[in-house]
């Protein structure tokens, strides 16, 4: 959500610590792992069967399945707001708590990404798609600071597109409008959806040709990252009609997506939690949503490319100093940030099908 989208205003009402326990969490859960939170405490399962039924700790769940072999890994994160001072604010209102790094504290936007580029570093994926809101203000020296903490951990398989931080300020900075990262099994189509001047979005006609002829010559599944979310003109949410991407590119975009069976999903950033939406028109193709990097839940997303499919695995960056911010930030809006933010199981761990068959069925005889 963009609650620090315009200038910041000072807020009248008390900033909040605490120091309650949070109940446990099951977090993650890939094909042989899952990953249970209690507070700062975490508890990894490892060597799970994939694909079967499984319950630790009263959660009952299923592993993901393993299609095939792995081809690739890569990971993305988004919303990480280098420069930010203040977490929870929300312009023009005084919904609360809010809170900031303590006195004398490094700033929690560096915490969290510190956290997250060392744990997206130990799984040495091929690429890391940073995909928007790199910054708070836009200025020069917040860019600077997203640059020295992923650059040298990433180098040359770091993509990155901006966010409304960005256009909204009109910085300059990794305004691509499309880039095209081929990996073994899938090839990653990151497109800039901000609009100079504005916090939300758009894809251009340029875009969707390109993304059109992309989906017609793929060989292998085409998975599209923005910072921007759809837009739906059927939902009775205000974010989703008038926060992401503007109601007709959104109509558009699935329309692109519909007519190239080998796009298989699109994912973005900007509301700050994490859900998956499917539309009639597009099928199973997932539109998915990953929570920020900056406050609860803490997010970094791995995907994990097989032959037959591609599985999205959440991650709650579980850094010491990273959980102890997250437990804070989790209160934020009157208590009701966890249960927005977090999301289902399904919408943070989740198989992707491959491309679907479209071969015609033999004519009966």
């Amino acid at each position: 959500m963009s609650a620090e989208d315009g200038p910041d205003p000072t807020p009248d009402f008390v900033e909040a610590v605490v120091h309650a326990r949070s109940a446990p969490e099951l977090t993650t859960v890939g094909s042989r792992t899952a990953v249970v939170h209690e507070g700062t405490e975490v508890r990894r399962y490892e060597g799970l069967e994939p694909d079967a039924d499984h319950e630790l700790e009263g959660f009952a769940f299923r592993t993901l399945p393993e299609p095939g072999e792995l081809l690739a890994t890569f990971a993305t994160v988004n919303d990480v707001h280098l420069g930010e001072e203040v977490c929870g604010l929300i312009d023009g209102s005084d919904v609360g708590p809010v809170f900031r790094s303590a006195p004398g504290a490094a700033p929690y936007p560096e915490v969290m990404n510190r956290g997250a580029v060392a744990e997206i570093a130990a799984i040495d994926p091929a690429v890391v798609v940073v995909k928007g809101d790199l910054t708070s203000n836009g200025t020069a020296e917040e860019y600077a600071a997203f640059r020295a903490l992923y650059d040298p951990a990433f180098g040359d398989g770091l993509v990155v597109v901006r966010g409304n931080h960005e256009s909204y300020n009109r910085a300059p900075y990794d305004a691509v409008p499309h880039q095209e990262v081929v990996l073994p099994g899938a090839i990653l189509a990151v497109i800039d959806t901000s609009v100079d001047g504005e916090v939300a979005g758009t894809v251009t006609t340029d875009q969707l040709d390109w993304l059109d002829e992309l989906g017609q010559r793929a060989d292998r599944p085409v998975l599209v990252f923005g910072h921007h979310h759809l837009g739906d003109r059927t939902s009775a949410e205000k974010a989703d009609r008038t926060f992401g991407i503007d109601l007709d590119a959104s109509e558009r975009l699935v329309e692109v997506v519909a007519r190239r069976p080998s796009v298989r999903g699109y994912f973005a950033g900007h509301t700050h939690r994490n859900r998956v939406r499917r539309f009639a028109a597009s099928g199973d193709v997932p539109w998915v949503e990953v929570a920020c990097v900056k406050d609860y839940p803490g997010t970094w997303a791995e995907y994990r490319v097989h032959e037959r499919g591609v599985l999205q695995i959440h991650h709650r960056i579980s850094t010491p100093e990273a959980l102890a911010w997250t437990e804070q930030t989790r209160h934020q809006y009157h208590g009701l940030y966890r249960d927005y933010a977090f999301g289902a199981l399904a919408d943070r761990c989740f198989a992707i099908p491959a491309i679907p068959d479209r071969t015609p069925a033999p004519e009966r005889t």
